[in-house]
């Protein structure tokens, strides 16, 4: 259970007292609305009867569905909570991360997070904040799998911590709403915006583990389209545009970014020798 500052404990002793429930069962109703983005709660409590749940607007379930006595006081007791919490900067929702469907064969998962700011109810867990603090408070959060997202859509910045390493990147002018990972090859992170659904590896890297990490030669920002699929190491083979050197060099470029993803975890050896081999048969 998270644990209560000093105001927080004023608050609920003072809920405690007006509305007839026990320190205990206030706390838990808090954290259940908080969970519930301050409209409505799952909550298990005996003093609310067991398991129950409250909608904002007066829709409200007990277990012990006829003492409507009982229902006006968890009801009122939910509801100034509500109020008290709408309050409270960066405890609600305010934005979330949607995975998309995965493709090659790949499971659909799901990747929803709550912004959580700094909160005069609730100590901090260091531990939620995992991201590197000179970035603020995230717009959006986000957990999928064994990953988590970070998104700072002011300062420009996406955190991702994977394998127990924390990247930051540079997300350009993106506008990110969501983000999946394609499990069917190899694990590799996309994210969709304005653009359509983008590779993660076609960002910049600005650090790993809070060190800076130096950028890779500049490549155009992509241009607005209703559909944008950024693989890893995009290479223009069209005879008109790329020739001798250009293309050389292009191709290399891609190799070197195909080892970062490798490092990364996101594709195993097997998919980084086999792509590998693909462009340098293209020399």
């Amino acid at each position: 259970m998270q644990q209560l500052t000093s105001k927080g404990q004023w608050i609920v002793n003072d809920l405690s007292q007006r509305h007839g429930f026990s320190v205990d069962a206030v706390t838990h109703m808090l954290i259940a609305v908080m969970n519930g983005n301050g409209s409505m709660a799952q909550f298990n409590h005996p003093e609310f009867a067991g398991s129950g749940q409250w909608m904002q607007g007066g829709m409200i379930m007990l277990g012990d569905m006829f003492n409507n006595n009982l229902k006006s006081r968890v009801d009122a007791l939910c509801y100034e909570i509500a109020g008290i919490l709408g309050n409270e900067p960066g405890l609600l929702q305010s934005g979330s991360f949607q995975s998309q469907t995965q493709s090659g064969g790949g499971q659909q998962s799901q990747a929803n997070g709550v912004s959580m700011g700094e909160s005069s109810l609730f100590v901090p867990d260091p531990k939620a904040h995992w991201w590197p603090r000179d970035l603020g408070s995230p717009n959006a959060t986000g957990v999928q799998n064994n990953v988590r997202y970070a998104y700072f859509s002011g300062a420009r910045r996406l955190a991702v911590e994977t394998n127990g390493e924390v990247w930051v990147y540079d997300t350009l002018d993106h506008q990110i709403g969501g983000f999946s990972q394609q499990q069917g090859v190899g694990g590799s992170i996309v994210f969709t915006s304005q653009y359509g659904t983008v590779n993660l590896a076609s960002l910049p890297v600005v650090s790993r583990n809070g060190q800076a990490v130096q950028p890779h030669p500049a490549t155009p920002s992509p241009s607005p389209s209703p559909s944008l699929n950024a693989s890893p190491a995009p290479v223009n083979t069209s005879p008109a545009q790329t020739t001798g050197s250009g293309m050389d060099m292009d191709i290399f470029a891609a190799i070197e970014r195909l080892g970062d993803l490798k490092a990364k975890g996101i594709l195993t050896d097997e998919e980084f020798h086999a792509k590998k081999a693909e462009l340098l048969s293209r020399l």
